[in-house]
């Protein structure tokens, strides 16, 4: 990961473990065929908390200079997309429903690769 991309990552890091987020984790893809080189996934205490830490995730980007590309919202979860990053911000009811995280390691072992004989 490049020191730009990887210094962005830690502040994203630090910006939700400072509001509270749990169980942050960070997912390097940069070497995987997948729409964005790193996704973050971190738990939300609920439905408020959740629109809370995408609000502060707002106003740290504006600060920043940086602009989201795109949000999906729901009361339960929200997909932030900054091109090169993935957030995803859900209760840890969802996240386990998901699973998330099992997708995202098979995918970086390459277990969704494509045919290259198509």
């Amino acid at each position: 990961m490049n020191t730009e991309l990887n210094s962005k990552i830690e502040k994203i890091v630090a910006l939700l473990d400072e509001k509270k987020g749990e169980e942050i984790e960070v997912f390097n893809l940069e070497d995987s065929d997948y729409i964005a080189k790193v996704v973050v996934l971190v738990n939300s205490l609920g439905g408020k908390h959740t629109s809370a830490l995408y609000d502060n995730l707002r106003v740290f980007f504006r600060e920043q200079g940086e602009k989201i590309l795109g949000a999906d919202e729901s009361d339960d979860w929200i997909v932030v997309d900054l091109g090169d990053i993935l957030i995803h911000i859900m209760t840890p009811q969802y996240r386990m429903r998901y699973s998330i995280e099992e997708f995202l390691k098979e995918l970086k072992e390459g277990k969704f690769k494509a045919d290259e004989e198509l």
